[in-house]
This record gives structure tokens, C-alpha cells and sequence, in this order.
């Protein structure tokens, strides 16, 4: 069986609250779970009581083999029971195709201006010259 440390919302509408839950990872979200090891409440404002984690028993759950999902795993990250590496993605900053073709289309657009704008200025001296 494949476990997963893993958040199931509780709470209203516009007001979640999520309870940390150890569950078998193909269960529902809101589902069956084995056992609760904590709540947290993005709501609260103060955010060292947003997240209460019983250690113990997540390690417990660790050791067995659960997995924590990213969110998780920051919790645990923040409790001292496990690292979480630092994720980088570069190219999720990158503009998409779409963008890209316009900002092109804009530069080439504002070249071709300014090249109209400069050669009647040319084309008359050359003019007066002859």
C-alpha cells in the first residue's frame, strides 16, 4: 500500500481549513485516511499557528515509507523532521511563443518607423545637393 502525507480540507466556503492525514494515495482527497497528524489554517494571521504537526507521529509515518506531498513537506521542512530541496525551474519565468511572436512583431514594427522617419530626411538633402 502506497501512503501519502497529504491534506484533506475541511471548513466552508471562502474559509478552508485542512487537516494533515495519513492516507493510502488512492483514496479521495477528502476521503478514507488512516490517521490525522494535524491541522492548517491559512486563514490565521499569525503563522506560527497556522500549522500544528504531531512530530512524533510523522516520523512514525515517515519511517513506515509514507511520502509527503509538496506542501507537506514544507510543514515538515519548517517542523525539522525532513529537508525539501529548493525547486528552480528557469523556464517557467520564459514568455510563451505567443508573447514572444508580439514583442518581435512590436520591435520589427518600431524599426521599420523609425527607418520611414529617417529616410525623407535623407532623400531631400540629397536633392539640394545635386
Amino acid at each position: 500500500m502506497s501512503l501519502k502525507l497529504r491534506l484533506a480540507r475541511a471548513g466552508t466556503k471562502k474559509r478552508p481549513y485542512y487537516h494533515i492525514v495519513v492516507a493510502d494515495a488512492r483514496s479521495p482527497r477528502d476521503g478514507r485516511f488512516i490517521e490525522k497528524i494535524g491541522t492548517y489554517d491559512p486563514v490565521l494571521a499569525d503563522e506560527t499557528k497556522r500549522v500544528t504537526l504531531l512530530n512524533e507521529r510523522a516520523t512514525h509515518w515517515l519511517g513506515v515509507g509514507a511520502q509527503p506531498t509538496d506542501r507537506v513537506l514544507r510543514f515538515l521542512d519548517a517542523a525539522g523532521l525532513l529537508k525539501r530541496e529548493a525547486r528552480n525551474n528557469p523556464n517557467k519565468a520564459k514568455p510563451g511563443a505567443k508573447a514572444t511572436e508580439r514583442v518581435e512583431a512590436r520591435a520589427k514594427a518600431k524599426a521599420d518607423a523609425e527607418a520611414a522617419a529617417a529616410a525623407p530626411k535623407e532623400a531631400p538633402a540629397e536633392e539640394a545637393s545635386a
